[in-house]
């Protein structure tokens, strides 16, 4: 049964698309059956992997959202072994105010998502940059989530009315929902102030930060224009690198999760797959 996880920030421009692609890519690399839910209304997560828009008019998440299509049919294939997407497109924009008048409208993805998770070991949802209908759909639907953060000052603005959001979700309609970790991102190492903002997070938080920091990357800002994850475009890139080991940090705490012994953490590290050896050709030169 797939871990489904919900990337999400009511701030836009934080990265949350760029993580949600990336780092389902990634966890495809590791031979994770994984599954990108394209839950904003934008659809930049359908382009970002080169899905042609004509190719899933009147098949996408909003039609499966409103009770036209079925999970299944609305699901396409990546360049990527492993990675699968049901797109979105600006159709999705309207479907806030459609939900409303429906019965159980906060758990129209957790049962469409119930008819395919059997299929898949990670299913990533990329959230829109609000908390609205869209946002608590994918709260309800999801295992845990992750918060992506800039290095920035104004990043902690808004926190606490997320965190409230996922509060009142946790005790109205899915009290199993975890925080999986804040994801610093955009992170400059040649910024004082980045440092600066990326110590206090960490200081405030501790563990809840992930480890890994994602870095502000000219070939992350590229590859979607390019239509495809970071891993294709490239590879040796320190992007990539970057959501090669999140997507490592990711599987091995779920493995320790789970894992009950004493021994469990060297078990894991034999048993997670070494991304630095996959070598994927760069198909873009």
């Amino acid at each position: 049964m797939a871990k489904i996880i919900a990337m999400m920030n009511q701030k836009g421009g934080v990265g949350k698309t760029t993580s949600s692609v990336n780092l389902a890519a990634c966890l495809a690399v590791a031979e994770k059956k994984t599954l990108l839910i394209d839950l904003d209304p934008q659809g930049n997560g359908s382009v970002s992997i080169g899905l042609s828009k004509d190719k899933f008019q009147g098949k996408n998440i909003y039609n499966v959202l409103i009770g036209q299509v079925p999970m299944k049919d609305a699901i396409y294939e990546s360049e990527l072994p492993y990675f699968h997407i049901c797109p979105s497109d600006n159709n999705l924009s309207g479907a806030e105010i459609e939900l409303v008048s429906l019965i159980a409208r906060e758990s129209k993805l957790k049962n469409a998502l119930r008819t395919v998770a059997k299929d898949y070991d990670y299913i990533i949802i990329d959230c829109p940059p609000s908390l609205g209908l869209l946002t608590v759909n994918a709260l309800n639907a999801a295992n845990s989530y992750i918060v992506p953060m800039q290095t920035e000052y104004l990043a902690m603005e808004g926190l606490a009315q997320l965190l409230n959001t996922v509060k009142l979700i946790k005790t109205s309609l899915n009290p199993e929902l975890e925080l999986d970790g804040i994801l610093l991102t955009m992170f400059d190492p040649r910024s004082g102030l980045h440092k600066q903002v990326a110590n206090e997070i960490k200081e405030h938080f501790g563990s809840v930060v992930f480890n890994t920091i994602i870095p502000r990357n000219v070939k992350l800002a590229e590859c979607p224009s390019f239509g495809k994850p970071i891993i294709l475009y490239d590879i040796e890139s320190k992007g990539s690198e970057a959501y090669l080991a999140l997507a490592k940090e990711i599987i091995l705490k779920a493995r320790m999760k789970e894992a009950s012994d004493a021994d469990a953490e060297e078990k894991i590290m034999e048993q997670i797959p070494s991304l630095e050896s996959i070598q994927i050709e760069n198909q873009v030169h």
